[in-house]
């Protein structure tokens, strides 16, 4: 196509272009602690949104920077408006559920902490995972002294839950 026919303005709207954060399907289950972790990202976006509108007219850099922080404040919008949620299970220590900490043994007797939670609170690095996950799904409902089955890619592996816990918040 010859540079002739295209439209100065097109080519600066669909250069900087960023794509959107897909938005889950599932229900956006938080807890306290997913929250407010949520509200704070929105409010330091909005933050960062007002100071890159500033410069962006100017600056291409910005202008690019402030496209991915829209982006990424529609989507936080969006998970506060879905988030849902779910109280203490602090009751349910006998069970796991949506907030436990769980402490998990494989067949070599090695063990493993993970806490359920929300999916933008969760940090495989630190052992927090959504519900959604393929772990926390095996896990759900599970008492002390249960073995489970994790499906993983890399192929099933048997799991025994040797521990249960939930915050008193």
């Amino acid at each position: 196509m010859s540079r002739a026919f295209v439209k100065e303005g097109d080519e600066e709207a669909t250069a900087g272009d960023v794509p959107e954060r897909p938005v889950p399907a599932h229900p956006n289950y938080v807890t306290a602690r997913g929250l407010v972790q949520l509200q704070a990202r929105e409010r330091d976006l909005a933050v960062r949104h007002e100071q890159l509108k500033s410069v962006a007219e100017d600056d291409s850099s910005a202008k690019h920077k402030l496209r991915e922080v829209d982006r990424d404040l529609r989507y936080f919008r969006a998970q506060l408006t879905r988030a849902e949620l779910v109280g203490s299970a602090a009751g349910l220590g006998d069970e796991v559920r949506f907030g436990a900490e769980v402490v998990i043994e494989n067949d070599a007797g090695a063990q493993q902490r993970y806490r359920i939670v929300g999916d933008d609170e969760a940090n495989a690095a630190a052992g927090d995972i959504s519900w959604a996950s393929p772990l926390a799904r095996a896990l759900i409902g599970a008492r002390v002294g249960d073995v489970v089955t994790w499906q993983r890619p890399a192929g099933a592996v048997e799991i025994e839950v040797t521990g249960i816990r939930y915050d008193r918040a």
